[in-house]
């Protein structure tokens, strides 16, 4: 976000609007996923990934730059795994890749969910901002989508790379949890 006065919202920054450009950017990749699924032609999903993988860059530009909502913290990541369950589920039906290969790559979009949802039960909720090792694997998964449609012989070396970096993004995300849990 830019130095200065933070937008209108409530003390940390966050916008009350819902429909930020950053929201309704998100929203895109709903109708992306469906595209995504519809689709059977390779260069309409290519051009469907390289949208919906340009429209998280966007939003979260937009969101920094702008401001972030309330809203937001939570559409963003819903839209994304939306639009990767989505594209995994093709891969599946494909059969390209095993559901176990395809469960690895999307390892980390499990597991996130679940942790939340531990953390509520606990009654110590928290979110975690973005961290590189989540960054790292949506780069994969994006990877793993597009050998996928050129029919690379990488696919199946970038899925268990991709689940390598799931991985590694939970043990930080688990990392960061315990750290919130202790007691101060």
């Amino acid at each position: 976000m830019r130095e200065g006065s933070p937008p209108a919202g409530d003390r940390q920054g966050q916008s009350s609007r819902a429909l930020t450009p950053a929201n309704l950017v998100s929203l895109a990749r709903l109708p992306l996923a469906v595209a995504f699924a519809a689709s059977t032609r390779v260069e309409v999903r290519v051009a469907v990934l390289a949208a919906a993988a340009a429209s998280d860059l966007l939003d979260g530009w937009l969101a920094r730059r702008l401001g972030p909502s309330k809203l937001g913290a939570v559409l963003d990541p819903v839209t994304d795994k939306a639009f990767m369950l989505t594209a995994f589920g093709a891969l599946v039906i494909s059969g390209a890749l095993t559901p176990l290969e395809v469960a690895g790559v999307l390892l980390r979009d499990i597991m996130a969910p679940l942790g939340y949802l531990a953390s509520v039960a606990l009654r110590r909720p928290f979110t975690v901002p973005a961290r590189a090792g989540g960054k790292l694997v949506t780069t994969g998964q994006s990877l793993t989508l597009f050998a996928w449609l050129m029919g690379s012989s990488y696919l199946e070396p970038l899925a268990w790379a991709t689940t390598a970096m799931a991985l590694y993004a939970i043990a930080d995300y688990g990392r960061l949890a315990v750290r919130h849990a202790s007691p101060s």
